[in-house]
């Protein structure tokens, strides 16, 4: 009885102690770990922002108007006028197409204008006063350029026509000059399928006989362009 009592008395300390160990070893454990330093979470990796690329390719109408200025001259049979200023309002309208591969756009476009450019002088060592008449302007040209956020600014060339109406003296005549026209402009967008424009072209519709005054009369004619444009792109 006595020896059972005393192994009972026995794996009680033993358990006492152990349970004593665990909690020393618990605090132990919870003093070192609060003596470890914090280890702050890495930031999530972000990509560098990318500016989106605007959709230009299409087809796309509009209206376009401006102020335009240049000089004309008339020459016959070795004589001339001399150059004399032209200037006037223009306003029509335009169409044409884009296409787009990234940031670059390539198009078309096509536009027809009433103008009332014009101008004359005293007609110099012809004799007689003269005067022209840019009544209506056309051009037929290929646009290239890039696309910057919501711009895109183009470089843009092609063929000129105008219907060009000469006087001198009591004679008068009128054709369709064909020439060439280069310029530049940039559009923005404005959204659901807006764009605005500002363009510069120069047009130059070389030189035609346009009518007879004692021997036939060659009528030159060259201007700049600065017009504004509002366009829609389905």
């Amino acid at each position: 009885m006595i020896r059972g009592y005393k192994g009972e008395i026995t794996m009680r300390k033993i358990l006492l102690m152990s349970a004593a160990a665990l909690a020393v070893a618990g605090v132990t454990g919870q003093a070192f770990a609060a003596d470890m330093p914090v280890r702050t979470p890495r930031p999530a990796y972000k990509a560098p922002y990318a500016a989106p690329i605007y959709n230009w390719q299409g087809f796309y109408v509009g209206i376009a108007g401006g102020y335009g200025w240049g000089n004309s001259e008339h020459t016959s049979a070795g004589a001339s006028s001399g150059e004399f200023d032209v200037d006037g309002w223009l306003v029509g309208g335009t169409m044409g197409y884009n296409w787009q591969q990234g940031a670059g756009v390539f198009g078309i476009e096509a536009d027809i204008s009433w103008t009332n450019m014009n101008g004359g002088n005293g007609g110099g060592a012809l004799g007689f006063p003269v005067r022209t008449e840019l009544d209506w302007l056309s051009t037929v040209r290929a646009r290239a350029g890039f696309v910057a956020d919501a711009s895109l600014f183009y470089v843009t060339g092609g063929a000129a026509f105008g219907d060009v109406e000469a006087r001198g003296g009591v004679a008068r005549g009128s054709d369709w000059q064909t020439g060439w026209t280069v310029g530049a402009g940039i559009e923005t967008m404005l959204g659901q399928g807006w764009t605005t424009k500002l363009e510069y072209l120069y047009v130059d519709l070389g030189d035609s006989n346009l009518y007879t005054n004692g021997a036939a009369v060659n009528v030159e004619n060259t201007n700049h362009i600065v017009r504004v444009g509002l366009n829609y792109k389905f």
